[in-house]
Formats: structure tokens, sequence, C-alpha cells
């Protein structure tokens, strides 16, 4: 007997090899058998004929370092087929920390990661001081899935070097040695590894770069040691300017995470998109990543399945969101209430005639006003279905041009009706995907930068996985698709093995009973919505999909047709290295 069979499914298990048809039988939630007809009964049979079983995703680049904290579902991504999420990333989160601290790290955290802090405020559940501590409080709850965590840079350098670390001072022989004893102790407790931010334009609220910014090759290669002598880990790493343009900067931060990796053992992935401003500097990272990599090196590009940026909407961030008439409005009205009064003549004409106010530095993204006349050729509204690879001619300023219009009208009209208009500000150089699909394919990549739980207001990436398989491969008409074998291998058994979950991402038998049941040909990514359901009435945007039959975590059901049934089997995940 059983506790779980699923009979008659395509089986696509991860490996990359090709798929078959056969039945999957669950027992203590582990895989126990993997073939066709499987004799012997079960507790739940799922007849899965004419659809496809996957493994669960993981997803290794979330934000739930608060929200787990409050939060069992970890929505929103487990309404796309995620079974395990890596939190801790970007070099934020909440541990090791002192009391008097707790403030420091959700501003931290708010400027960085655009997660209202009243909502951290009043949702986080302070229960510890360093990390492993931190670990034990989340080992204590229960989830609709598995989370596992990086340790956090940020937090570490303001825990062992106060006020020096937070104004990014030069960290000495000693406070590097005292750091380590924290990274030895974190991948003791189970930390997936540790995580870091170069990025100038990770900031927060009041507009400081955040701690370890300016991290020296000393201290970045102290770190990694520590990792490696504590039996291995994952560092993960922003880069400086990795949405700018400068290739020298960014090439020299990729030859810098090569010799840290060479000097130390220690595993790096870092993210990498495609910018604006020089469009082919990704294949020339990629260049220095195989090299590196065949002289000793190990590392691997975390790449998106889709442009990046921003979904802009009245909920949301917009260029006309200093408009003093607008301003006025929202502060009053319910959004429906608001888009109503945009739809009349004369609001909608006063408000285009207005000057903007100025910009408060502690409200997020105030300074899009001033850069929307530049970004209108790369705004673009989503519509329903979502269309994440429109042509040009289908951005505001195409719109414009086509129909004679102003784009500020275009895009005010927009927002009046209440649509969303994505923002594809990176990743989207060339109004196209090409580039996408050759890093996405590329053997040295990942799938990360989903960002679930963060930019709450204004993202919802962590929909990728529903979008892999429906974009890259079913519905693709620009370009060539990918073998879904290829992109279930991407985010399952690849993005496991990257932070060393050796036990998940492959049907295959011994193998933990995470899996997915989905109506291939009746998958759906719908377009996103608000609420306003986060701790203090904060705002996130969801993005719902449909054709997830079932989600299984450890063997048991916890979606049914799209809809949680309320189970919690997900826990803690310790990282043995």
């Amino acid at each position: 007997m059983f506790d779980l069979k699923i009979t008659g499914g395509t089986i696509v298990d991860g490996t990359g090899a090709p798929r078959f048809v056969a039945d999957v039988a669950v027992q203590d939630g582990v895989i126990v058998a993997v073939g066709a007809d499987l004799v012997g009964d079960a507790t739940e049979v799922i007849d899965a004929r004419g659809l496809i079983v996957t493994p669960g995703f993981v997803d290794i680049h979330t934000h739930y370092d608060g929200q787990a904290t409050w939060d069992p579902v970890l929505d929103p991504s487990a309404s796309h087929g995620v079974t395990t999420v890596v939190a801790g990333n970007c070099g934020v989160g909440f541990a090791p920390v002192r009391p008097q601290d707790h403030a420091r790290l959700i501003e931290l955290m708010e400027g960085v990661e655009d997660i209202p802090g009243t909502a951290l405020h009043e949702g986080i559940q302070w229960e510890w001081e360093t990390f492993p501590e931190y670990l034990d409080a989340l080992g204590r709850r229960e989830f609709s899935m598995d989370i596992a965590a990086f340790l956090p840079h940020a937090p570490l350098r303001l825990y062992v070097m106060g006020d020096r670390g937070e104004q990014n001072e030069d960290a000495t022989a000693a406070d590097i040695a005292a750091m380590a004893v924290h990274v030895r102790d974190a991948v003791a407790a189970g930390a997936v590894g540790l995580s870091t931010s170069r990025s100038l334009n990770h900031k927060t609220l009041d507009g400081a770069l955040v701690p370890g910014t300016f991290a020296s090759f000393d201290e970045l290669a102290g770190l990694a040691q520590a990792l490696t002598d504590a039996g291995g880990g994952l560092f993960e790493v922003v880069p400086t300017g990795e949405t700018g343009d400068d290739e020298g900067m960014i090439l020299g931060e990729v030859e810098l995470m090569a010799a840290v990796s060479k000097a130390t053992g220690v595993d790096v992935s870092f993210l990498m998109i495609q910018s604006r401003g020089a469009p082919n500097l990704w294949r020339m990272q990629l260049e220095v990543v195989v090299r590196a990599n065949a002289d000793g090196a190990h590392l691997t590009p975390q790449v998106s399945a889709r442009p990046g940026g921003m979904l802009l909407g009245l909920s949301s961030y917009h260029g006309l969101m200093r408009r003093p008439t607008l301003r006025r409005l929202e502060e009053s009205l319910s959004l429906e209430e608001l888009a109503a009064e945009l739809r009349k003549p004369e609001i909608k004409a006063a408000i285009l005639a207005e000057t903007d106010l100025a910009p408060d530095p502690r409200r997020q993204f105030e300074g899009l006003a001033e850069n929307t006349p530049y970004l209108f050729s790369r705004m673009f509204p989503l519509g329903d279905p979502p269309e994440y690879e429109p042509t040009e001619e289908c951005s505001i300023e195409g719109i414009a041009a086509a129909t004679g219009k102003d784009p500020w009208e275009v895009m005010y009209d927009h927002l009046a009706t209440g649509g969303w208009i994505l923002g594809a500000f990176t990743n989207y150089a060339e109004a196209s995907q090409d580039h996408l699909r050759e890093m996405i394919d590329h053997a040295d990549t990942v799938i990360g930068l989903s960002d679930g739980g963060a930019h709450a207001k204004m993202i919802c990436d962590a929909s990728m996985p529903t979008y892999l398989l429906t974009h890259w491969a079913r519905d693709r008409s620009r370009g060539e698709l990918l073998p879904l074998e290829t992109v279930i291998r991407k985010q399952t058994a690849g993005t496991a093995a990257v932070v060393g979950l050796t036990d998940r991402g492959t049907i295959e038998v011994g193998k933990k009973a995470d899996l997915n049941v989905i109506d291939f040909a009746g998958l759906h990514l719908h377009a996103p919505h608000s609420v306003d359901d986060l701790p203090a009435g904060g705002r996130r945007v969801l993005q719902r999909s449909t054709g997830y039959v079932a989600t299984i975590v450890a063997g048991v059901v916890t979606r049914r047709n799209d809809t949680d049934t309320g189970a919690r089997p997900g826990r803690l995940v310790r990282v043995t290295h």
C-alpha cells in the first residue's frame, strides 16, 4: 500500500532526458517507484493521463525572510508549482541582529526590496539574535513548501562591525575573522551559504548603499574561505553595476568573483541580465565565466525567464504619481474610485497639465517621474493574458506615434482603465527575448531572479516558473521555443543542485516526493492583480495561474486544481554540505 500513486502521466523527470509515460509511487514522503503499470494500491491515486508530471520547482532567489515568520502559504510562489524556496538573497535579511537594530534591518529591507516597512514591523515575530537562532525559529513553523536560507552579508556586517559596517568602512582582519565565525556557525546550522550585494542600486530608505557594497577582496575571500572550511556552501553575489553599461566595471566584477572562487574553492553564483546601455555585455560575461570555470573557478550566473523591471499601475508606481491632483485623490479614494475619477475629462486635463511635486527621497521610486520620458519605448500595456514579448509598436511610444497622441496621454489613458504597464527596463534592450533563450539554454546558467516576496507592489516575477512552461515550451511566437525537458531541468535539478539540495529536483527513486501534476495544454498565466493583505494592510501584487492539477510536497497534496488545500508539510531545510 503506497501513500500516493500518480498513474499514467507523462513524466518530465528533471534530468533533461526525453519524457516518458509511467506511474510514480510515493511512500513516507519519498518516491519509491517509477515505472509503467506499477502494481500496488495507494491511499490516494491521481489519474495523470494526458497530463505532465514534473519535479516540484525550486526557486533559489526569494525574499520571504520576514514573510516566513507570519505566512505559512508563501504566495505568490505557492501558486506556481514551487515546492522549495531559498530566502536571504542579495545580502539582506533579518539575522544576525541585536534587538536595538530591528528597525535598521527593516529599513534596509524596505529600501532594497521594497517590502512595506509597516508590514514588516507588524508581521515579523522576532525570536532570534544569531542566524542559527533564526533558522531555529523557521524550524518551528510549518509551510505549504520547504524553505532554506542564505546568511546575508549586510546584517552580518552590522552585527559584527556596528556603525562602521553600516557605513561601509573597510573590514579589518579582526572584523573578517569575527564574521567568519558567524559564517561557519551558519553553515553548521544548515545555511545554503552566504549572499552579498555590491549593487549601486541597492540602498537603504535614507539613500545609503547597503553594508558590504564595497567589500574588499580580502573580506570576500575571508568569508568565502569560511564557507569552504565549514564544508561548503554557495556564495551568491549581486555584482556592482549589474544594470549599467560600464563594460570594464561589470567584467571586472566577474573576474573578481572568479578570483575569489579560485582562491578559496567556493562556488559563486551571480545575477546576470541584459542592460539597455550595453545589450551584448551579457555575452562577454558568459565568455569570462566559461574561461574562468575552465581555469578552476566555479561560477554560475543566475538568469531570468523574462524581461525585468516594473509593473506600472495605479496600485503600484508610475510616472504621474507626483502630480498634485492625483496625489490628493489617491489619499482618499479606493483604486476603483480613483480610476473612475481619472476618467473624467477635467481631471485628466488637470493632471496632465501639472508640474510634479518635489520628490520625497524616502518614497520608493519617486525618481520614475523624471525618467519616464526616456523610458516610454520600454513601457508596454501588459494586457490579459499578459504579453511579455511585445513589439516596439506596442510600447507607449509606439502607440503614441501611431495615434498622434502625446505619450503621457497614452500612459494616462491606460492607467485610468486600471490596466498594468510592463516597464521592461532590463532584459529587453532589443525588444526581443532571443537573448534570454540563449541565456536560459547556456550550460553554466540557472534560473533565478524571481524575487518572490520582494518589490511587493510592483512585480510578481515569482510567477516565472509558470511563464517558463507556457512561453518558452509552448506559446512563443516571435522566435524559437525551448524543449520542455530543458525548462523543467533548469527550474528543478539545476536550481536544486546549485544550492546543494541533492535530495530533490528529479523524479527518481529515493528522491523527495515534491511533484507537480500539470495540464500543460491548459496551463495559463493570468494578469496581475493587487491585494492589501500584508500585515498592517500592506499592498502586494499576485498573479494567478490555472492548470496545476496538483502540487505535492513530501508526498502531500498542498494545492489541488489551483487551490490551496490547507496542508502544511513544508519545513525548514537545513542544507548539509
